[in-house]
């Protein structure tokens, strides 16, 4: 415990800052939980119903700051999403240093705040779940009282 604390005051003294959550920032490229509005995977961006679900939505991302894996800057979605923010002065940041992870289930884009928002729900789908359709379904039949009562046609 001692050799920790003394630690800690060598690397203040030495202008080493001391990072908070260290785990939860590798995981969301730099930041923390806490301050995600919205996240997007890597294998999400695949997924073309996703990508329009992101882009109607994207005038909503005005208030915050996209946080870009630097790893998938060369897809075409990714591609289109910082054309996009550009026109509609959405800040982003391309992440490419160790945070910026390949993995299916790591983040490709996050919609972060400056501050905590604590949203409980990080998921596109969880935040904007898909319509679904508005067909509608064939009314029944109305069969008449004696027409049930006798079964005559």
């Amino acid at each position: 415990m001692t050799e920790d604390l003394s630690q800690r005051v060598q690397n203040a003294a030495n202008g080493v800052k001391h990072e908070t959550l260290p785990d939860q920032r590798r995981h969301f490229l730099g930041s923390l939980r806490e301050r995600v509005y919205l996240k997007l995977s890597n294998q999400e961006i695949l997924n073309k119903d996703l990508q329009d679900i992101f882009m109607k939505h994207l005038d909503d991302y005005q208030p915050y700051h996209l946080l870009i894996n630097g790893n998938d800057s060369t897809h075409p979605f990714v591609s289109l999403v910082m054309k996009e923010a550009s026109q509609h002065d959405i800040q982003f940041t391309l992440v490419n240093n160790e945070n910026a992870l390949t993995g299916a289930d790591e983040p490709a884009i996050l919609v972060v705040s400056n501050e905590a928002i604590n949203r409980p729900r990080i998921a596109l789908t969880q935040v904007y779940p898909p319509e679904f359709p508005t067909e509608k379904l064939a009314e029944p039949k109305k069969v008449g009282f004696w027409k049930k009562l006798f079964g005559k046609d």
